[in-house]
């Protein structure tokens, strides 16, 4: 049996039938903040495409605090019947629906926070720092309420049917500014020390496993680093692991970058691109603290890398993807032995100033154009254009459609 295909057992008893973890992307296919039945559409085919575990785009905590326009937002039940036919169908096929918790913190666009929150009155500097507001910072009331919303969150996924969660910690949002000594330089005990810096996504963790029952997963997404001089190192987040795996966290996800770093592969070695799992050096650290389930995100496209990876011991999942955008049915190609490699592109409008400027955001709207299709029931189409991508943008939102959006 392929060694992607074995089950993976989490200690509080739920099996992961198969080692191909789907890590989270920005859907956007529904205006507004409800989880519209598209949704149930698009999770269907992907549980139905067989992947061990699925993980939602961001699901934000507070209507005022968006990381884009339409994400979707969970304050109370409002939406369960919703939340329900989403958790239903991402959970056929025997597969693990994890919902993806979020808050953006001073991420949030400009013309959607007028005075974002953080950790600290710090602004997001370099080529994006004109896209965001400069934060105020939390009080110690707003910090200790924001807790409670990710729990409430928590509560409300799993009572939907979920059958768990993931907290977003990395890619520079509001649990990702905390943790890092450039964004959180408070001087109470949010900040600080690592200890205190940790605080904030430790109580998140403590608040969600008091609000869930004991079976119901809770994961963590966690920035290997975040690529900044003096930011959060590589050091500090094995200790975080660490620390994490301690509390009772059920899978640890390792990605890395942030808004003002988000070229993960800018000075990547040639050998590690080759090898496709762009932290597994990391991953080799932080291994002797992780005893719990480790899945690497960031490179995987060939069969080949991803079993060597998983028979090396140093993870034991795979994340991708944007192969999922175009192949919602990449496992059981894999399972099946139809598939081999994937070239995932790059669109591009082809005029360089237009792609300096606005290359990653077209890239990012031709791939959740993908999840549409799927979403309407329909195949994706690898051969859209970029410009027919760009005039749809400007159609749709006008300005708005060049907001920085996402990590």
């Amino acid at each position: 049996m392929n060694n992607l295909n074995q089950p993976l057992s989490l200690k509080n008893g739920k099996v992961i039938k198969n080692r191909i973890f789907k890590g989270a992307m920005s859907e956007q296919i529904t205006k507004g903040n409800r989880p519209d039945l598209a949704y149930a559409e698009l999770y269907g085919a992907w549980a139905n495409g067989g992947a061990g575990v699925l993980v939602t785009g961001n699901v934000m905590v507070d209507y005022t605090a968006l990381g884009s326009a339409d994400d979707v937002v969970i304050e109370d039940e409002r939406d369960l019947d919703l939340l329900k036919a989403w958790a239903k169908a991402g959970t056929a096929n025997d597969t693990v629906l994890l919902m993806q918790i979020n808050h953006p913190g001073k991420q949030s666009p400009k013309d959607l926070s007028p005075v974002p929150v953080a950790p600290s009155s710090v602004a997001l500097g370099g080529a994006v720092a004109g896209f965001f507001n400069k934060p105020r910072a939390l009080s110690e009331n707003e910090i200790l309420d924001l807790i409670k919303r990710f729990a409430k969150a928590a509560h409300v996924a799993e009572k939907a049917g979920f059958s768990g969660v993931q907290i977003h910690a990395a890619h520079g949002y509001l649990i990702s500014q905390f943790l890092s000594p450039i964004h959180n330089v408070r001087d109470d005990k949010w900040g600080g020390s690592l200890e205190n810096r940790m605080r904030f996504l430790v109580e998140v963790y403590r608040a969600m496993r008091a609000a869930t029952s004991s079976d119901f997963i809770i994961a963590v997404k966690l920035n290997s680093a975040d690529f900044q001089k003096g930011g959060f190192s590589e050091e500090e987040s094995v200790q975080v692991v660490e620390c994490l795996v301690k509390e009772g966290i059920d899978l640890v996800e390792i990605s890395g970058g942030n808004y003002e770093a988000p070229a993960m592969l800018d000075g990547v070695k040639e050998s590690t691109k080759k090898r496709e799992a762009y932290f597994l050096d990391y991953a080799q650290k932080v291994r002797s603290v992780c005893t719990v389930p480790l899945v690497i995100t960031g490179g995987f496209r060939s069969q080949t890398a991803m079993s060597e990876a998983v028979a090396s011991g140093d993870l034991d999942m795979v994340g991708l993807a944007k192969p999922f955008a175009l192949l919602p049915d990449l496992p059981n190609r894999i399972f099946g032995g139809t598939y081999q490699t994937l070239t995932t592109p790059q669109p591009r409008l082809g005029v360089a100033k237009l792609d300096k400027m606005l290359g990653s955001m077209v890239e990012m709207n031709w791939y959740m154009h993908q999840m549409k299709l799927i979403s309407q029931g329909r195949q994706p189409n690898p051969n859209k254009s970029a410009w027919g991508i760009f005039f749809a943008m400007l159609v749709a939102q006008g300005k708005g459609a060049f907001r920085r959006e996402r990590a």
